[in-house]
């Protein structure tokens, strides 16, 4: 069952999305700010987000790159073609104008849903790092990286979302089923030892640690052998 993230100030609307897209076998959660959104980022990851822009908290514009990996379909009065046109480049998978044909929109929620197994099979890259899904490996410069499964599931999760610092809840959240060796207590363990094979692979330390929150792909410049 594919899981859809709602995010729409306006009950009307939200109701009316919900209605529908539960009708066509979905499951749906929502949130009616940008704030409120983020939050249900960190307790689950959806399959697709519908996304309002002129939200309470966060615009929608301050939540699309927090999204990256996400499927994002724009929802908004807003019809100019420039705004289209930047978001769609900013990472938006599609964009429907309010007010919409429903069955249009439905249409286009199950284009990406459909696509959405594609997307998640391809290889992530950072850096010289590369992880295929499909072979369940890892590669830096000049060496393959054997991984832990719970090893592998923390550095996929983080190379998905490179941009963003992923929290210890999140982790947990979304590979404890998969890993059952990875609890809160030997979390920190885990990520110790895939950061010293990584730098051992010569991939340098390309994870931080962000006190007391997470952690996240460390992207500032000079911090990399690859971008000296």
């Amino acid at each position: 069952m594919s899981h859809i993230l709602v995010v729409d100030d306006d009950i009307h609307i939200g109701n009316l999305l919900q209605e529908a897209l539960e009708g066509e076998g979905c499951r749906v959660s929502r949130a009616y700010s940008g704030t409120e959104a983020v939050l249900a980022l960190d307790r689950e990851r959806p399959d697709l987000v519908l996304l309002d822009l002129m939200l309470p908290g966060l615009s929608g514009e301050q939540v699309l790159p927090r999204l990256a990996g996400i499927p994002v379909i724009v929802v908004s009065a807003r019809a100019d073609v420039d705004s289209k046109a930047a978001l769609l480049l900013g990472g938006a998978a599609d964009y429907v104008t309010k007010p919409f044909a429903l069955r249009e929109l439905l249409a286009r929620v199950a284009a990406r849903l459909r696509d959405a197994p594609a997307r998640a099979g391809s290889a992530l890259s950072f850096g010289p790092l590369r992880l295929d899904p499909d072979a369940r490996s890892v590669s830096a410069p000049g060496a393959d990286v054997r991984l832990t499964r719970t090893e592998y599931a923390i550095l996929k999760l983080l190379m998905a979302n490179p941009s963003q610092v992923v929290t210890k809840s999140r982790l947990l959240g979304e590979i404890g089923q998969d890993t059952p060796d990875c609890t809160e207590s030997s979390l920190k363990t885990h990520v110790s030892n895939l950061r010293k094979k990584l730098r051992d692979a010569g991939a340098g330390d390309c994870i931080e640690s962000v006190w007391g929150i997470g952690f996240k792909m460390r992207t500032e410049q000079g911090e990399l052998p690859w971008q000296n």
